[in-house]
């Protein structure tokens, strides 16, 4: 098991966004965080990547508790977020980005350049000067090479047009198989996120309405519609 989340409460201040959430994914598995906007998804992952202190509850890499509310030692865990905004350094060019985010052990340049192979041709390439495409290509290999055994991506669709979409959702499956980290996929995409995920969860106003494999949803598109628009909470199976 690489993540387990217990009891999790998470919000701004003291004021509890996300509710008693439990979540559990292993090694090489993909989980899809669902739900409609507003539901606390950005406030799930920025908790678990130590940028907002824990509420309560606990969060446990490979059975180590991780501090509340210290992305530094978070990171060094082996948790790595990539932002919705990407926050990339524009004055840097790719390989510079990389380079200066390499750590022991991380995915190494050759295989960067395997996975996204349009960041070949950018390599010299400021990051303010690539495409949005691109500019998410290299947020996440900046997260490759820093070995996570956890990898958090915030809406890697973000103003991005469909078509891009569709080639870099499949790269968070390749991720997975090829290096065996957990992810945690936030997505608005739904379809195409339950095609690369092996389970998702539902967030609505907080709390967990739906938890099923992806293939289960994506056979049964009502019940993932009916957890989204108010239907009561609907329990694991």
């Amino acid at each position: 098991m690489s993540l387990r989340v217990d009891q999790l409460v998470a919000g701004h201040g003291k004021v509890p966004v996300v509710r008693g959430l439990d979540l559990e994914v292993e090694s090489g598995k993909v989980l899809a965080l669902l739900g409609p906007n507003g539901a606390g998804k950005t406030t799930v992952m920025l908790t678990l990547a130590g940028l907002l202190p824990r509420l309560g509850g606990s969060v446990s890499v490979n059975g180590q508790v991780l501090p509340s509310g210290n992305p530094g030692k978070t990171n060094s865990s082996g948790v790595v977020l990539v932002p919705d905004n990407r926050a990339l350094f524009g004055g840097l060019t790719v390989a510079e980005t990389l380079t200066l985010s390499q750590r022991k052990g991380g995915v190494t340049a050759d295989q960067i350049r395997d996975l996204f192979p349009a960041l070949t041709k950018r390599w010299k390439v400021k990051a303010g000067a690539l495409s949005g495409g691109e500019q998410q290509m290299l947020a996440v290999a900046r997260a490759l090479v820093q070995k996570p055994a956890v990898l958090l991506i915030d809406e890697m669709s973000m103003g991005l047009a469909p078509v891009i979409v569709e080639g870099l959702l499949p790269i968070v499956r390749d991720i997975a198989d090829s290096t065996g980290t957990a992810v945690i996929l936030v997505e608005q995409h739904v379809a195409l996120a339950l095609e690369v995920a092996d389970e998702a969860v539902v967030l609505v106003h907080g709390e967990v309405t739906l938890r099923r494999s992806a293939d289960t949803l994506t056979a049964d598109s009502e019940e993932l519609r009916q957890a989204y628009f108010g239907k009561a909470a609907q329990p694991a199976r």
